[in-house]
């Protein structure tokens, strides 16, 4: 496995006005660069992604594969890996964290790969608010770009999806513990309120009625509530509240290259594009990627077809959707 590695970014001017101090990046790196610095692979991380998370969409005999690439994992800020309210001192911690964009991200990004020596980058790609940060490099990164691929994801965060996110929020924020963000001990009735509404929106209608979360050993529904309850209770509140902004705020059109023109952002993106929704999300709907595909120039819709709802995607919860991303990166990499 890849050791961790943190790029020291110094201070960051956000796109806010804000200044992020001692910006800090984790990554992971696999395989070697070559000589002419154009075999890099961008895997960005998503809501509640960490680097070790990702490394489900690579691997050895894979269509990302370190023997022939040379694949850069990064942590989304917010993660707990890169910079992140729990993990900062001093005057910008837990609730003083500064508001970080896909711009912010991406930015910071480009300059890690630079630092690296890459000079072209074969393929972006990224799961949910990893897919977000794909369409986001396509748009701003345009210039050494040639492929990306996000999947489950959308260039522009819909309003169905925010008010999705309002609501995992307010659950949150309305336990007392959370205190503004300002907490002594973790929100625990917030976290586990978190995780209860956010199951139902996870997976499909059709898993939860035929009763597919039998498969990965829960007997009852109450069984994977737990679950969720005790995954989302690692997370400290005021990280998953940071990253929820971030998502929300979701927009390729942001900041100062295209100032707010989401149809300019997207018919920028001249690398070549495959985009994969889940055909069962329920927050990153296919609709809305056939809108966003039909103003890209040269990007095509690939949706699959499952009843695994946006965790299609969640490591290896289906072998067949692996199967479908590698055929779709293997595609983008042999052009």
């Amino acid at each position: 496995m890849s050791e961790t590695r943190l790029f020291d970014l110094g201070d960051v001017d956000l796109i806010s006005g804000e200044v992020l101090r001692d910006a800090k990046l984790a990554y992971r790196t696999y395989g070697e660069l070559n000589d002419a610095g154009d075999n890099a692979i961008v895997v960005a991380s998503f809501y509640t992604g960490t680097l070790e998370r990702n490394e489900a969409y690579f691997g050895a005999g894979r269509a990302v594969d370190p023997a022939r690439h040379f694949i850069v994992n990064v942590a989304l800020f917010g993660n707990a890996e890169s910079s992140s309210p729990s993990n900062t001192t001093g005057p910008q911690a837990g609730a003083d964290f500064p508001k970080t964009t896909f711009y912010d991200n991406v930015a910071c990004q480009r300059r890690l790969v630079d630092t690296l020596g890459v000079k072209r980058v074969k393929l972006v790609m990224g799961w949910s608010m990893g897919g977000c940060q794909t369409f986001q490099w396509g748009a701003q990164c345009g210039d050494i770009v040639d492929a990306i691929m996000p999947f489950c994801a959308s260039a522009k965060t819909s309003p169905h999806n925010i008010l999705f996110l309002e609501g995992v929020k307010s659950a949150l924020l309305a336990d007392p513990i959370y205190n503004d963000g300002r907490y002594e001990t973790p929100p625990v009735a917030g976290l586990k309120a978190f995780g209860r509404i956010y199951l139902g929106w996870a997976y499909s209608q059709a898993y939860f009625r035929d009763h597919h979360y039998r498969e990965r050993g829960f007997e009852t529904l109450e069984d994977m509530l737990v679950d969720w309850e005790n995954d989302h209770l690692e997370w400290d509140a005021n990280d998953l509240l940071h990253k929820l902004w971030t998502w929300q705020q979701g927009d390729i059109g942001t900041g100062p290259i295209y100032k707010g023109d989401t149809a300019s952002a997207l018919a920028s993106i001249s690398a070549r594009a495959i985009v994969i929704p889940s055909t069962t999300d329920l927050y990153f709907r296919v609709e809305d990627n056939r809108r966003e595909v039909a103003e890209m120039p040269n990007a095509e819709l690939r949706p699959y077809d499952t009843h695994w709802g946006h965790c299609v995607a969640s490591g290896n919860n289906d072998p067949a959707f692996q199967r479908f991303l590698d055929e779709a990166a293997a595609s983008l990499l042999s052009c």
